[in-house]
């Protein structure tokens, strides 16, 4: 369930990243070769249920200069995984932290106020 509060505080932010992104791919078109640094990460999630994930899944996907390659399912104590490729961080770690920033918004937009 979706907190309605959280929730649009979830869009806007989702909303802020698209501009984000976009303004980054426009500015690599126009400057080539200056700032692209493309990689794969693999980003075990706290998202625990299938609409989690998804969420989770979509938004770094509709956020330009990112890209979900792939999901691995949770298998026993491991959690599930995805694997995305972006374009726009210049170390491995800078992804992972905006992706956690971003997984820490939707958990509280989905199980609500302190979730992590």
């Amino acid at each position: 369930m979706i907190h309605p509060w959280h929730g649009l505080r979830y869009g806007l932010f989702i909303t802020k990243e698209v501009l984000t992104g976009s303004f980054d791919v426009a500015r690599d078109i126009l400057t080539p070769r200056k700032g692209a640094t493309p990689m794969i990460v693999e980003f075990p999630m706290a998202c625990t249920t299938d609409a989690e994930i998804t969420l989770m899944a979509s938004s770094i996907t509709i956020t330009p200069g990112t890209l979900t390659l792939g999901i691995t399912p949770a298998n026993g104590s491991s959690p599930a995984t995805l694997f995305v490729h972006s374009m726009y961080n210049r170390t491995r770690e800078d992804v992972l932290t905006g992706l956690r920033d971003m997984e820490r918004r939707l958990l509280r937009a989905t199980r609500g106020g302190d979730a992590s």
